[in-house]
């Protein structure tokens, strides 16, 4: 049986096989550039007979889709490969993922490397790094030197490897809201619409001022010295400004202008600013979708050289709904569901297969000109890359065949493309690490208690993410948090005896968190329940396993990351202080 990721379009096997000679490999393949067949951009055609490869395409995307195709073919099959005709064609010009590098975690530039080599043989074209406050600004090291940032020597370097990849890497600096740390700055912080946090509509979190005054005299200025120190780095041709979720909106500075016109009016106006701002610097803008579905009347007056993010992440979000609102006025735009693994830890696999599908689907019905897999990192990003591969994976399979069975086979080929497990297990274990969360019977919006519990913030400080995490244990029986901690602890002994790799070592930390969600969970019910010496027992266990835990993270941590662990994991620090204390308020 073939395993090839994506899956391709057409495929016909043949009867036989063709063994690839030891010597001058290469002089039996030959390549023809043509218009024929297929017609499609991006299309190739690869036949392997009994006398040799052949390979069609049309252009050198093509050529270069062929080429990943072949590879695959190789490190599945060896120098024995079944003979086949694959006719192949993608069905999103653009196909992207996005990695968010502003939470937490900013990786280095070694681990970008190969994390683009690996999505470019999955026919990824476009690679986005989520940027608030994370990249190198000279003027603002005192903000962003705690975090880590990407310089733009490693932004020039990386850019340089995607394009020989065919990857276009599109800068991606949040440009209206989402700018908590540069608003917190005293020299700044007179350009957010509001100075002070006040209390969201659900009473249960503070947020944070994040929001640029859009009618400031200083906002433009600030926002055009990052375009121009940012920019110059990426050749690319497109430019996402961000724009979602700005809450603080009509609030503050722009209040009154706000109420003469309408917040609706008074975000598109700005929104419509800094798309001259990134006309002028030559690119095409990319922008969330959020704010302006709100009004749906005013999508008919963007500027028609936009490109709209359609964004929702979860398994039944309303991509349909809400992209034909895009295609209705002409704008061009892409689907972005996500690969929900924020605030899981371990991820929520079931609801980011549907979510991807869906978005698939719907971008594929309403003719979306991308599909861009989004990766998240509410609550300091303690999940690594390698709870997102199998999401990466069927993402990139789902945007080059929208109808393709994208789970099919998915364990088997990422252990050979990715993982490189000889064993053949450690997908299989981080698969069902991703499913472990339904054991527990609860269901929550972007976040499971396996992730959320131990990353709980300090109730005092009323932050947004992970809030839910103390409150868990009230709602799940015991039988089903110990259900859940022996599936996470079966899996975990599963990858201890699989080859040992930093992907791997990778999963085993994020699991040994999820574990300690379960049992932080078995003490909170045993302190309610005032079972003294069981709780006791329970805090000693805990607190020199999440000592142990911290050291292990701590010491993985530089193998793959920038700066320190500081604003990613201090929930481990909580939660002994939790256990000393004896409580959780």
């Amino acid at each position: 049986m073939l395993k090839l990721l994506p899956y391709p379009q057409s495929v016909k096997l043949m009867r036989g096989t063709y063994l690839l000679p030891k010597q001058k490999p290469l002089s039996a393949i030959k390549v023809t550039q043509t218009n024929a067949d297929p017609k499609q951009p991006e299309g190739y055609g690869l036949t392997i007979s009994k006398s040799g490869i052949e390979i069609s395409f049309r252009d050198a995307d093509g050529l270069r889709a062929a080429s990943a195709t072949l590879r695959q073919l190789l490190r599945e099959h060896g120098r024995t490969l079944p003979c086949l005709k694959i006719h192949d064609w993608p069905d999103f010009p653009r196909r992207g993922v996005m990695l968010d590098i502003s939470r937490g975690r900013v990786p280095k530039l070694e681990t970008l490397l190969s994390l683009v080599e690996k999505l470019s043989d999955f026919k990824i074209n476009e690679f986005q790094l989520y940027t608030e406050h994370t990249f190198a600004y000279k003027k603002y090291q005192r903000i962003w030197q705690s975090w880590g940032a990407l310089t733009a020597k490693e932004i020039q370097t990386l850019d340089q490897r995607c394009r020989e990849l065919g990857i276009d890497l599109v800068p991606n600096q949040n440009s209206f809201g989402h700018l908590r740390y540069f608003l917190e700055d005293t020299k700044l912080k007179k350009l957010g619409e509001l100075s002070e946090p006040f209390l969201a509509e659900t009473k249960d979190f503070l947020r944070r001022p994040t929001t640029l005054a859009p009618n400031h005299p200083g906002t433009l200025p600030f926002v055009h010295g990052l375009y121009d120190e940012l920019l110059p780095n990426f050749t690319s041709n497109f430019f996402n400004i961000g724009g979602d979720e700005t809450w603080d909106l009509g609030k503050g500075q722009s209040k009154k202008i706000a109420e003469r016109k309408g917040k609706s009016r008074v975000y598109l106006d700005f929104i419509k600013k800094l798309h001259r701002e990134v006309s002028a610097r030559g690119r095409t803008m990319m922008f969330w979708g959020d704010i302006i579905l709100k009004q749906p009347a005013l999508i008919r007056e963007l500027p028609k050289n936009i490109i709209a993010l359609s964004w929702g992440y979860e398994a039944d979000h309303p991509f349909e709904t809400e992209a034909a609102q895009f295609a209705k006025a002409k704008i061009p735009f892409y689907v972005c569901p996500g690969t929900s693994t924020w605030q899981t830890i371990i991820g929520k696999h079931d609801n980011g297969f549907a979510n991807l599908r869906a978005a698939a689907n719907a971008g594929k019905k309403l003719g979306a000109v991308g599909y861009l897999n989004t990766d998240w990192g509410d609550g300091g990003h303690p999940q690594p890359l390698a709870v997102s591969w199998p999401l990466f994976a069927a993402g990139a399979a789902l945007a080059w065949n929208s109808k393709s069975r994208a789970e099919k086979n998915l364990a088997a080929i990422l252990n050979r493309e990715v993982f490189g497990d000889s064993t053949n297990t450690v997908a299989q274990a981080g698969l069902k690490l991703g499913h472990a969360h339904q054991k527990l019977g609860v269901k929550a919006l972007n976040e499971t208690p396996l992730g959320t519990v131990i990353a709980a913030p300090k109730p005092k400080e009323l932050e947004l993410f992970c809030r839910n995490g103390l409150k868990w244990f009230a709602k799940i029986p015991a039988k089903k948090i110990r259900a859940a901690l022996a599936e996470i602890e079966k899996q975990r002994a599963v990858l201890h005896r699989a080859e040992n790799s930093m992907l791997t070592e990778e999963l085993d930390l994020a699991a040994r968190m999820a574990a300690q969600s379960c049992k932080f969970m078995l003490w909170q019910q045993a302190v309610t329940a005032k079972k003294t010496d069981k709780a006791k027992g329970l805090a000693q266990q805990g607190i020199r396993e999440l000592e142990k835990l911290e050291r292990d993270f701590n010491a993985h941590w530089p193998l793959r990351n920038k700066a320190t662990t500081k604003h990613c994991s201090p929930f481990l620090k909580w939660r002994m202080e939790d256990y000393r204390r004896g409580n959780w308020s």
